[in-house]
């Protein structure tokens, strides 16, 4: 049986740091899980052990600006061009030429990018959440899909996307309510998702209407922990690192969107991808709403080869409904990427 013990690395270059967590046998298949705002390696704790019980070798890397990896004064640094250069640096430092990219959030433009941008590295790409060719393509493309039935131009200008303007508008005040208090703003973001807002807009789309974040308080209210998607022990993790680094970094993902979209522009094949695709709807993520509107269009018309399943969960997937998660990535694996699956080991003597 394979050993699914987390181990931590570093993998160091001239430009950048990064951290890591490692599971699963050293020559198996590679399985890089990329995670999001305002997370770390550690949101991938359920998938981690799982996929290296079966055989793979997996990793998962802290995010420029996140937890021991390298973070950088300037807001320009955290273009995507700089963060999939790290990850192909990664790749590069583990001694392989391809992997399969697992991505969260805003993980998930950058596992995207790889594979736009990178094909060669790329077995297949996975995305929880966030479908391909919205935020990695920039500001305009995106508010260009917002379900105005939902969201009425009047009274939505920019959708459920008004909380990614109101960093533009406001970076400093924005990173100051959530740097008020770490503990309390991971505590208050990380819940599951609640059936009672479907077809309603999501909170996201007031932030600038309600005076910020937290409606304009300047700190996160002290409301009980959501234990059906983090621990207590998880939260003082994220607390932690996000203390020791603070949220410039992490919010600063949000302010390159242009030179994001000048990145997209560039990608391999005007963007179209040709390897195994698999995309996990959250019914209950009503920021990135995919199920009745038209966000995952322009995914679908890019994708040769995708395969698309929908869980009833929230946001944070892969740390509400770990098992659910676990099965739709590996019942794809199987199916699509049988030829990355581990082979069996050999009989004991």
């Amino acid at each position: 049986m394979a050993d699914t013990s987390v181990t931590e690395h570093w993998h160091r270059t001239d430009r950048h740091r990064t951290h890591y967590l490692a599971a699963g046998p050293e020559d198996g298949p590679l399985l890089v899980f990329v995670h999001g705002w305002p997370e770390l390696s550690i949101s991938w704790r359920h998938q981690l052990p799982v996929f290296a019980g079966l055989g793979f070798r997996c990793v998962a890397p802290d995010m420029r600006g996140y937890g021991r990896s390298s973070t950088y004064p300037d807001l320009a640094s955290y273009a995507q061009e700089h963060i999939v250069a790290d990850m192909i640096e990664l790749l590069d430092g583990l001694g392989r030429d391809r992997a399969v990219w697992i991505g969260h959030d805003w993980g998930s433009p950058v596992v995207w990018n790889v594979a736009s941008h990178h094909p060669d590295r790329c077995h297949a790409v996975a995305s929880l959440c966030v479908p391909y060719a919205t935020l990695e393509r920039g500001w305009d493309h995106t508010i260009a899909l917002v379900d105005r039935s939902v969201y009425p131009e009047a009274e939505y200008p920019v959708g459920q996307w008004d909380y990614q303007l109101y960093y533009a508008e406001s970076f400093e005040r924005a990173s100051a309510s959530f740097d008020a208090d770490p503990y309390l703003t991971v505590k208050a973001l990380f819940r599951k998702g609640n059936p009672k807002g479907l077809g309603k807009p999501s909170v996201t789309a007031s932030v600038r209407g309600n005076g910020g974040w937290f409606g304009g308080a300047g700190v996160a209210p002290d409301i009980p922990a959501d234990h059906d998607v983090v621990t207590d022990n998880d939260l003082r993790t994220y607390a932690e690192a996000l203390e020791r680094n603070g949220f410039t970094g992490p919010d600063a993902w949000y302010m390159n969107h242009p030179a994001n979209e000048a990145y997209a522009a560039r990608a391999t094949d005007q963007g179209r991808l040709t390897m195994p695709v698999l995309f996990l709807h959250a019914r209950y993520d009503y920021t990135c709403e995919t199920i009745s509107s038209r966000l995952a269009d322009p995914m679908r018309e890019l994708c040769a080869d995708l395969t698309e399943a929908v869980l009833d969960t929230g946001h944070w997937m892969a740390q509400e409904r770990p098992a659910e998660v676990n099965a739709a990535l590996a019942r794809w694996l199987a199916a699509s990427v049988a030829g990355v699956w581990p082979a069996p080991p050999p009989p004991a003597s």
